[in-house]
């Protein structure tokens, strides 16, 4: 049924308009309008979805009674599936944040503070989910208590509990008083005025309201992701001895760049400050594999400095996370709120090192000073140094910081009053004005943000403006500088070729058999580096050389094979082609810049017969295809960690009708070929797996597998992948979906 809303295109035309519309905003995300009941749903918040409603011209400022406010959603319709695509499908941080603060629905004589509340909607699980993330993304820790077990003494747990406090207007509030929430399942639900919803199956829905209605399928297509709001570009980083990578500027309101982030380049390797959304396409753009990253050093735990943590996840190790324990325990409570797991899950995906308050940290010459910083969450500025000649060269991060205004204004003697002491304001200050050769400052305002004119006397080298969406106005140009997304700070210049000596280690953990020392024979070559884009090696072709992947990330394609993966640092490509004659069974594409040790494959083959590595390679190399076929096998593993895994793949055949002993916890099991049936009503075949949730994550089961024919199936000690942090974190997305379908 349609309805006039009125308007007039041309004579005797007017424009109609259904009761309820559908608009596409983005892979996964929809925004449905009832105008008659003021109803409008955002359905899907994966990261950075306002900077997608505001690109699509969802969100609006206009002027009403002489106050300004945006337009957007009133209602979040969440999807079933907390991940897809490896990514998180529900962060309604900052959805949640723009309906209470710019539309204005929390704010006291604001206009758009109606009396209505966000609604939130879906499966009980997820609404529960959202809540709990909400409640840690607003306040972080909530008691002096949970302080305290992270490490706070009494007196600093007390004064950061006072300071929390003023930030929250005086009291932590349930998120129940902020939110209505409605549980959604196959019964049709109504959710206000008369519109309806149910679930037709899972992460599809139907809404009506009188005699229209909608569909909406939050499911992602398989090989989809969900897509950023803003192009990175691309980038050809070199590895340097001590630079800062400029990796984002923005806030989370900045459609045009992704938030303020920095990448430190020591020794050769990458840490980053900070995982904010989009964080695979950022690091694409950079031709930074996330294999190669070190760590990362955590400032809080808003999504827009939070976001990509699922993506570091993904890794194929536990990349280490620095932070002091007040901030890691925020940020542990909110992603296990998140994901609903248990706290101790971090430590299986991160390798977790404290840092000291207030305290240089040596990390192996990088030594970073953390020192806590006035915010609504559990917040640190971040201060790094390391010896350059006879001097120490410093970079100073200072994320969400607050202006000396607020600061000010936060300020009492009453003790027992929300606020913070005198004595504080000033180590607040005196740390925010330390001098450093470069400074990066948050300047976005208002009253959890800082301001460029506080920095106006800093005695820095060289400052940086950044957090914010506006563009700097003349005053701001003449204190700090911008650093557009890729431009690079180079604090310590390198005399060592770092991505040279990468390739020796690469090598000697392919071949751990071979002396390190006979290695360098094939060292000796030309590094080239192929343009994103560019085609490395076509299917159905031969190549005269062997490549060894060293930075940057290749796609991995065949139509005809149905194979679509991914490989990165420590990769080999020609090897087959280069020893067997075989031509290539996939193309290699170069997804972003890609250097790669080229090896002439006459002298390759050589350095493998005078080993006698032959047989061994022939027989990593078949573990490694058939591993590729393997969905949580089939990317983000490094050239190391496949042939660790491809080297302890054990084959076992059985006869039709033997039993497979799954129930034992050790292994996980590929099916090479062949089929196996699990209790009579489920059959796997070739590329399946089974026997995960038991050896991974503890889930009892008494299901019998049974060979449905003569199979030969890959057994994988528990021991080689438990460690993994990709593969672990794919087969619990992948036992979840299941589970939600059953």
């Amino acid at each position: 049924m349609l309805k006039y809303y009125g308007g007039v295109l041309s004579t005797e035309k007017r424009v109609f308009l259904a009761i309820i519309s559908k608009t596409n905003v983005s892979t996964g995300i929809f925004y449905v309008e009832i105008p008659d009941v003021d109803l409008r749903i955002l359905c899907g918040c994966p990261a950075d979805t306002v900077k997608h409603l505001m690109r699509c011209g969802l969100i609006l400022s206009k002027d009403v009674g002489g106050s300004t406010l945006e337009t957007g959603p009133n209602a979040i319709l969440l999807s079933d599936v907390m991940v897809q695509g490896g990514a998180l499908a529900n962060m309604s941080e900052f959805p949640v944040l723009q309906m209470l603060y710019r539309q204005g629905m929390i704010v006291p004589g604001h206009p758009g503070n109606t009396g209505a509340k966000p609604l939130l909607i879906g499966s009980a699980d997820q609404v529960q989910a959202q809540l709990k993330y909400l409640h840690r993304g607003n306040y972080g820790l909530v008691s002096e208590q949970e302080m305290r077990d992270a490490g706070a003494s009494p007196e600093m747990a007390k004064a950061l509990m006072r300071e929390k406090l003023k930030f929250a207007f005086g009291a932590i509030r349930d998120e129940a008083e902020l939110f209505d929430a409605h549980v959604v399942d196959t019964s049709t639900e109504d959710l206000r005025d008369g519109v309806a919803i149910r679930r037709v199956a899972l992460n599809k829905f139907e809404i009506t309201y009188e005699e229209d209605s909608v569909m909406v399928d939050l499911n992602l297509a398989d090989g989809a992701t969900y897509a950023s709001p803003y192009p990175f570009g691309v980038h050809n980083i070199d590895r340097e001895y001590f630079s800062i990578l400029h990796s984002g500027d923005g806030d989370g309101w900045d459609i045009n760049r992704p938030s303020m982030a920095s990448t430190i380049m020591f020794q050769g390797r990458p840490f980053l400050i900070d995982a904010g959304p989009n964080i695979d396409a950022n690091l694409d753009a950079l031709g930074i594999g996330v294999n190669e990253i070190e760590g990362i050093f955590m400032t809080h735990a808003h999504d827009d400095h939070f976001a990509g943590l699922v993506t570091l996840m993904r890794a194929d190790h536990r990349i280490k996370f620095f932070a002091t324990s007040l901030v890691k325990a925020s940020v542990v409570k909110k992603l296990s709120a998140l994901l609903q797991v248990t706290e101790d899950a971090f430590d299986q995906y991160f390798d977790a090192q404290d840092l000291r308050l207030d305290d240089w940290n040596d990390l192996n010459g990088l030594e970073v000073r953390p020192v806590l910083s006035p915010h609504p969450v559990e917040t640190t500025v971040l201060e790094f140094r390391t010896l350059g000649g006879d001097s120490y060269r410093t970079y100073s991060h200072f994320a969400d910081i607050v202006s000396f205004d607020v600061l000010e204004g936060m300020v009492t003697d009453d003790e027992s009053a929300p606020g913070i002491s005198a004595k504080y304001r000033d180590q607040v200050k005196e740390a925010y004005l330390r001098p450093a050769n470069l400074k990066k400052l948050d300047i976005g305002g208002g009253m959890i943000h800082g301001q460029a004119e506080d920095f106006a006397a800093d005695r820095s080298d060289k400052i940086i403006l950044a957090h914010t969406s506006l563009p700097l106005t003349d005053r701001e140009k003449e204190i700090g500088s911008g650093a557009p997304y890729g431009t690079v700070d180079r604090l310590i210049e390198s005399h060592q070729e770092y991505v040279r000596r990468s390739a020796h280690t690469l090598f000697t953990e392919y071949l751990p058999e071979v002396d390190r020392d006979k290695i360098r024979v094939l060292l000796n070559n030309s590094i080239i580096t192929f343009n994103p884009e560019s085609i490395i090696l076509r299917q159905g072709e031969s190549t005269p050389h062997h490549y060894l992947v060293l930075t940057g990330t290749v796609d991995v394609l065949s139509t005809k094979g149905g194979v679509r993966s991914s490989c990165g640092i420590g990769a080999m490509i020609g090897e087959r082609s280069v020893l067997q004659g075989f031509k290539a069974s996939a193309t290699y594409r170069a997804r972003s810049f890609v250097n790669c040790l080229k090896i002439p494959g006459q002298q390759y083959l050589e350095f493998v017969s005078q080993n006698n590595l032959l047989d061994e390679i022939i027989r990593l190399r078949e573990n490694k295809t058939f591993l590729r076929s393997v969905e949580p096998f089939s990317e983000s593993l490094s050239g190391s960690v496949q042939s660790r895994i491809a080297r302890a793949m054990q084959p076992i055949t059985f006869k039709s009708g033997e039993a497979i002993p799954v129930k034992a916890s050790d292994s996980m099991w590929l099916i090479k070929d062949g089929h196996v049936d699990c209790d009579g009503e489920k059959k796997f075949g070739p590329a399946d797996y089974f026997g995960d949730g038991l050896a991974l994550f503890g889930y009892s089961s008494d299901a019998g597998y049974v060979a449905a024919d003569d199979c030969t199936l890959y057994r994988v000690p528990v021991d080689v992948i438990a460690d993994i942090p990709v593969i672990r974190w794919k087969l619990y997305e992948s036992f979840n979906r299941c589970r939600l379908t059953q």
